[in-house]
């Protein structure tokens, strides 16, 4: 089969200077063999009155399993398809858009196209003008030398670590980058060369155990074949989809060690002196704020005053709900619920972070910044350490779903890590002497 026949197709249509559709149309070949795939699977599982098991008949199937079959390509072609291709759309036609796209329909046919709708809110584009020669001033670190020791006893400690553990194969705590496609009886792809790729962080609790088995021990380039529970159910929870894949380890990011040379590309720095007063930005603390914070604050207040502009009521208070849900995590969510001033702190905080966002993915588009595979690698050694994680402005959503590491699409992890390349880019500008 061409490949043409598998390609998916994006459209746009504006529907008012602030508004636009998107649809993201599955070729109905596509649409056809997934359908085909999913009823396959259901057979095996299914019990039915007067049938032995894995002998209920496919038309049985079709007919009786309809609506759970329907419910469940919805949620498997969103994730295998739809959900990276949809981040690749925006960042490749630049389009200034305000939070997050929203699925507002989803039409699966057997036998024709399907496609996902999006409602997508635009905003005015900022005129970004000699934004590199604005005066900045940097706040400054604490002459403390104990920060100077702990930098260099941080150092030292890591550098050890690399050497006690040259290990190349995947450990526990370590990020896994991972090519998936689905695969038939014999190990054949079922839709061609299509592969949706996934990092996974490898957790260390007995609800990990399977993505335990699974990775432990591989090494980038090794190519497997897997059946478990785990992954059928990133792909789809609606039934018990009982397929095979194929996966190929295309990365790995130690946990063992801080990776000194992805930080020095990162933040382009060349020496030792470099790496340790960039490091002395997160050991350095005022008024219980890092210098990096600190700095990354007056970036914003720079940027923001020389740009103003105000962000629709509707975003703010979509953007309110994702912070109230992150509170509800904290074991101290009921003591800052109960302050007088809550609700106004939760508002200008929403506010702030929407018109930051905003900013920063408009100049991400006009700088023409892409986060490429070895920049998310960058970013992700920053996770390995408590306090390298203040380097991290934009992070990337929660992984865990009920205390268990869940692989997450290689896409999201990139749209932060493009926001965070361009606050780099920002304050390395600002700062340059």
């Amino acid at each position: 089969m061409e490949q043409t026949d598998l390609s998916l197709r994006f459209e746009l249509k504006q529907t008012s200077p602030h508004f636009c559709k998107a649809t993201i149309i599955i070729p109905k070949e596509v649409s056809r063999k997934a359908y085909e795939q999913a009823v396959l699977a259901q057979q095996k599982s299914a019990r039915a009155y007067g049938f032995n098991k894995k002998n209920v008949p496919v038309e049985y199937i079709k007919k009786h399993f309809e609506f759970n079959i329907k419910k469940h390509l919805q949620e498997f072609l969103f994730k295998y398809f739809a959900l990276s291709f949809l981040h690749q759309e925006i960042k490749a036609q630049k389009l200034n858009i305000a939070g997050d796209p929203r699925l507002t329909d989803i039409a699966i046919h057997t036998d024709n196209d399907s496609s996902f709708h999006f409602d997508i809110s635009l905003f005015p584009k900022i005129e970004f003008q000699n934004w590199k020669y604005y005066p900045f001033k940097a706040p400054k670190r604490k002459n403390y030398k104990d920060l100077d020791r702990q930098v260099d006893t941080f150092m030292k400690s890591e550098r050890r670590c690399m050497k006690e553990n040259s290990s190349s194969t995947a450990e526990i705590e370590d990020w896994v980058s991972f090519d998936i496609w689905l695969i038939d009886e014999h190990n054949n792809p079922i839709f061609g060369t299509h592969r949706e790729n996934l990092w996974i962080k490898i957790g260390d609790e007995e609800a990990d155990q399977e993505f335990q088995t699974l990775f432990l021990e591989k090494q980038i380039g090794d190519i497997f074949y897997a059946a478990q529970d785990t992954i059928q159910e990133y792909f789809g929870s609606q039934i018990g989809s009982n397929y095979h894949f194929g996966i190929q380890i295309k990365d790995i990011v130690k946990y063992s060690f801080f990776c000194f040379e992805k930080f020095k590309r990162q933040f382009r720095l060349k020496t030792k002196k470099e790496i340790a007063r960039r490091l002395i930005e997160v050991f350095s603390y005022r008024n219980d704020v890092s210098q990096r914070h600190a700095m990354v604050d007056e970036a914003f207040k720079l940027m923001l005053s020389k740009y103003k502009f105000d962000v629709p009521n509707y975003l703010i208070l979509r953007q309110q709900q994702k912070i109230l849900e992150l509170l509800q995590q904290n074991p101290d969510y009921h003591v800052y619920k109960n302050q007088k001033d809550f609700k106004d702190q939760v508002r200008k905080l929403s506010k702030k972070q929407i018109k930051e966002i905003i900013l920063i993915d408009q100049l991400a588009n006009k700088e023409n910044i892409n986060a490429t595979d070895e920049d998310i690698v960058c970013y992700l050694n920053l996770t390995k350490r408590p306090r390298m994680k203040e380097f991290i402005y934009f992070k990337i959503p929660n992984t865990t779903v009920e205390g268990q590491e869940m692989p997450i699409s290689s896409e999201i992890i990139r749209k932060q890590c493009t926001r965070e390349k361009t606050l780099n880019y920002v304050i390395y500008h600002f700062t340059r002497k």
